[in-house]
C-alpha cells in the first residue's frame, strides 16, 4: 500500500515521495528568473539527460544557446527537439569544446556524484566561465536527516550505495571548504538551497528544505566566477600529495 517495487540503490520505495523534488528544479527556476540580465549568451548542462534543466532556461531566455553534455548520444533527437545542441565527450577526460570564458552559465544537477574526476570537470567548468559566469551544482546530501539516522542505527547511508551508480559524497560544509581552499581568488559561494525531505510528501517537504537545507536528501550550489581562473584546481591535487590517480590533462607530444 504503502511502497512500490524498485531496483535497490535506483529511487524511493515509498509512494508518498514525490522523486522529482531531488533534482530541485523549482530551485533553478528561481535562479534563472533572478540572473537578471537581458541576455544569456552560452549555457551547457553537463550531465543533461532529456534536457529538462536546459528547457527552465529556455523558458526566460529563448535566445540563448543551450548545449547538453552527455556521455552518450541516447538523447540527441529528443535534445535537438527541444534547441539544445548535444554534445558527446567523456567529461573526465575530455576537455568542453568552448573557449576559455566563452560561456555565463554551466548547470550540473545530480550528476558529480557520479564521477571521481572532481578537480578536472571544475578546472573546465571555471576555464569555460565568464567572469561574473555562474556555475549551479545538484548533488545528494550525505548528511540528509535520513541518512544520519540509517548511519546512527548502523546501516549505509541511501545515497551512496555500493550497487548504485554514486561514487563521491557530498555535503555543504565540504563543498564550501573544497571551493574555499581552492576557489579562493576566483569563485565565490553565492547561495546554497536544500530539496526533497525524505520521508516527507512535496508540501512538507520543501517547507522543511527550507527551514532545514542541511539536512535535506540534495543539496544546491550557487557558485559565481569573480575573477580570472588558471589551473588552481589541477595544481591541486599536486600540491595536496593526494597521493590519487587524478586526470589532470593528456600530455602534450
Amino acid at each position: 500500500m504503502f511502497f512500490k517495487n524498485v531496483i535497490p540503490g535506483s529511487t524511493s520505495r515509498l509512494k508518498v515521495v514525490d522523486h522529482t523534488e531531488t533534482s530541485g528544479r523549482h530551485i533553478l527556476e528561481n535562479i534563472v528568473k533572478k540572473i537578471n540580465v537581458s541576455k544569456l549568451g552560452k549555457v551547457i548542462d553537463i550531465g543533461c539527460g532529456l534536457g529538462y534543466d536546459l528547457s527552465i532556461v529556455k523558458q526566460y531566455y529563448p535566445g540563448a544557446e543551450l548545449y547538453g553534455v552527455d556521455f552518450g548520444s541516447w538523447n540527441a533527437d529528443k535534445l535537438r527537439s527541444l534547441g539544445i545542441k548535444p554534445i558527446v565527450i567523456n567529461i573526465e577526460n575530455d576537455k568542453l569544446p568552448f573557449e576559455d570564458e566563452s560561456v555565463d552559465f554551466i548547470i550540473s544537477n545530480q550528476f558529480l556524484e557520479h564521477t571521481k574526476e572532481i578537480f578536472w570537470i571544475n578546472h573546465e567548468v571555471f576555464r569555460c566561465l565568464k567572469k561574473n559566469g555562474i556555475f549551479f551544482m545538484g548533488v545528494p546530501n550525505i548528511l540528509s536527516l535520513h541518512n544520519r539516522i540509517l548511519m546512527m542505527l548502523g546501516y549505509h547511508p541511501t545515497c551512496n550505495q555500493l550497487m548504485s551508480a554514486h561514487v563521491r559524497v557530498f555535503s555543504k560544509r565540504d563543498v564550501v571548504l573544497f571551493y574555499r581552499n581552492i576557489g579562493v581568488g576566483f569563485c565565490k559561494l553565492e547561495h546554497f538551497y536544500g530539496a526533497q525531505f525524505y520521508p516527507f510528501p512535496k508540501i512538507i517537504s520543501r517547507l522543511l528544505s527550507k527551514l532545514f537545507p542541511t539536512m535535506s536528501v540534495a543539496s544546491f550550489y550557487c557558485i559565481r566566477k569573480v575573477n580570472e581562473y588558471k589551473t588552481e584546481f589541477l595544481e591541486w591535487s599536486k600540491y595536496a600529495s593526494l597521493e590519487t590517480n587524478y586526470f589532470t590533462g593528456h600530455s602534450e607530444n
